[in-house]
Order: C-alpha cells, then sequence, then structure tokens
C-alpha cells in the first residue's frame, strides 16, 4: 500500500509539473507599442545612447555592443534597458517610457545594414 502511494505521489507531481517544464505553458502576451523612427532618433540622442553605441547604433568594444542590424526582439530589449546586467546604467518607466523605447526601437531597426566588406573596394 506504500508503495502504491509513492506512484500515485510520484506521477501526480510528474502530471503537475510536465506543463512547467516541457514548455507547454503559453507565454503571457507581451505588448509592443509602435514606434516613431524619427522620434526614437531624436531620443537615441538625447538620452545619449550614441555615446557608447555610435550614432548608428554601430558600437564599439570599447564602449558598448551594436544595437543596429541584428537588434533582439523588442520584449528582451525592453528588458535589458530597464534591468541590464553590466556596465550599462538602468533606464527605467520613469527615465525612459514605454512609447519613448519603441520610438527607440524603431529608429535602431530602420538603420541599414552596412555593406559587406568584400564589396568596398578600398578594402580588397
Amino acid at each position: 500500500m506504500k508503495m502504491l502511494r509513492a506512484w500515485v505521489c510520484v506521477l501526480t507531481v510528474t502530471i503537475t509539473a510536465t506543463p512547467i517544464f516541457c514548455g507547454t505553458q503559453t507565454a503571457p502576451a507581451v505588448f509592443l507599442p509602435g514606434g516613431d523612427a524619427n522620434t526614437g532618433k531624436r531620443l537615441y540622442t538625447n538620452y545619449g545612447c550614441y555615446q557608447c553605441h555610435g550614432y548608428e547604433g554601430q558600437g564599439a568594444q570599447s564602449t558598448g555592443p551594436r544595437l543596429a542590424t541584428d537588434l533582439i526582439p523588442f520584449p528582451e530589449f525592453s528588458e535589458y534597458i530597464r534591468e541590464p546586467r553590466r556596465e550599462m546604467p538602468p533606464y527605467t518607466t520613469k527615465v525612459v517610457s514605454d512609447q519613448e523605447l519603441a520610438d527607440i526601437y524603431a529608429f535602431l531597426k530602420s538603420l541599414p545594414r552596412p555593406p559587406d566588406a568584400r564589396t568596398i573596394s578600398l578594402l580588397n
């Protein structure tokens, strides 16, 4: 009888925990506000993002990573801006609103990819 109770307990825990471990729970919907690239460019400059990431989001090894061209999805971008894990200061909603953040993201998304180095004659 003790063995049967133990198996029922294991089975119950397994069935209950399965959605968590198998990734079948649905993620909460993430609000992605529309952004304006022109406003975002102004905000990017006004908040001093260019000081570490460059005016075109190109980044530099000594100051900050590249932001343009291979931009992470907005939810991760927003989370990192709000609670950075490195040297960057946090930009909470008291400093940068969600709409302003969406505008900055739109600006970064609007930047063209740099040309392939093989297509630049001076480098070849």
